[in-house]
């Protein structure tokens, strides 16, 4: 089968909820990128086999096949067909491992994947009545930004719990004390503010017209293990788990070309050699990547003694703490070296295009080496890729 190749990867920079992309359509911001990508690589929109976004809410503007309306914005002929998929967090890592799939059964030789979310935006929603003209009784109202709604009273209540409650019940299980998750925050922050000083991230950002940032707007230089410290738990009195480190809500998109061998003329950025997924129990979502991330390397024919770095999604900080715990033989040093969600933010849909792709631009830098990007997803799941150049 031809190797699936990454060609480029951009991405917009991370806005915080209600700030500077919060006006913007998310269907916009994935036009955004998707023009960016085929500007930057010179290649005709019409080459494209096909568009595959990842999208987690799909409840507002995003409805409708967002991946199907960027393109149409983004200028590219109606030719160019698109698909949404959801796989929650975990949506455009989804993307990119469907479109590898397609490259490599020989279906495709060119795929634009990534994803969107503007959480922003997501709207307040109500069931709708099953009676045409219901005559008493109130609707809730719910938000979409993030977590459970309108959930089947036939699930377990233990797995029903928040994404914070499960992030609490990691630290428990994994021993990771409140000390432990504020410290790897305060490295998050860090070191994505000096990635982004040192023009590390310069490569893979486009800009939104009329909305400039200057970074992703999360990070935060002043922070300090005393404020982080002096931030309330959150979701469980007497709790390791607060809003410093968490991962924020945020607005975003990005996008990864990714094509067979010689498909352009470009030397691609990095291949993919390995993919994984799998499911836990969702009250411990969290560490589901471990064992989909092992899954990858085995199929990539590796281990960890041979993966040089490694993007891993921060959800939470106790969530990737008890993953790196857990990743027998990896270094801890060599998880998120420019910084992680924690600082960057975590815009749902999006997400999995910024570490696949930030990942790609590092090999490149490197001149070479092994990279796995692993990410958790909401109701127990885990994505990876191992990415080699």
């Amino acid at each position: 089968m031809p190797a699936t190749h990454i060609y480029d990867a951009v991405r917009t920079p991370f806005g915080r909820a209600g700030g500077a992309l919060s006006s913007v359509r998310p269907d916009d911001l994935a036009a955004v990128v998707m023009k960016t990508v085929a500007e930057r690589t010179g290649i005709d929109p019409a080459r494209i086999d096909d568009v595959i976004f990842g999208d987690a809410n799909q409840a507002g503007e995003d409805n409708r096949n967002v991946a199907r309306m960027g393109a149409l914005l983004a200028g590219f002929p109606s030719s160019v067909p698109g698909v949404t998929v959801n796989r929650l967090c975990g949506s455009s890592v989804e993307a990119v491992i469907q479109g590898s799939r397609a490259i490599e059964a020989g279906d495709a030789h060119l795929i634009l994947a990534g994803g969107v979310e503007s959480m922003s935006r997501a709207p307040f929603v109500v069931e709708k009545s099953s009676k045409p003209f219901p005559a008493v009784g109130n609707q809730t109202m719910w938000n979409t930004s993030i977590g459970w709604r309108m959930t089947n009273p036939a699930l377990r209540k233990d797995w029903t719990i928040s994404n914070g409650e499960s992030a609490e019940k990691l630290a428990q299980i994994y021993g990771i004390s409140r000390d432990e998750q504020d410290a790897f925050a305060l490295r998050s922050h860090s070191l994505a503010a000096a990635a982004w000083a040192a023009g590390l991230y310069d490569g893979e950002i486009v800009q939104v017209e009329g909305h400039p940032l200057a970074r992703d707007e999360s990070i935060r230089d002043d922070t300090t293990l005393e404020v982080l410290g002096g931030l309330r738990a959150l979701f469980a009195k007497d709790g390791t788990v607060t809003a410093g480190n968490s991962s924020p809500i945020n607005d975003g998109a990005s996008a990864v070309l990714l094509g067979a061998e010689g498909v352009m003329d470009a030397e691609p950025l990095a291949r993919i050699t390995g993919r994984g997924v799998f499911g836990n129990d969702p009250d411990v979502f969290g560490v589901a990547p471990v064992e989909a991330a092992d899954r990858a390397l085995a199929r990539a024919g590796r281990t960890w003694a041979d993966v040089d770095f490694v993007e891993l999604n921060e959800a939470f900080a106790s969530q990737s703490l008890a993953c790196v715990k857990l990743w027998d033989g990896l270094d801890p040093d060599v998880v998120n070296i420019h910084g992680g969600a924690l600082a960057i933010g975590h815009p749902l849909g999006a997400s999995g295009g910024r570490i696949i792709g930030h990942a790609a631009h590092e090999l490149v830098r490197r001149g070479g080496g092994v990279a796995v990007a692993a990410i958790c997803i909401g109701v127990g799941q885990g994505l990876a890729v191992v990415l080699e150049r």
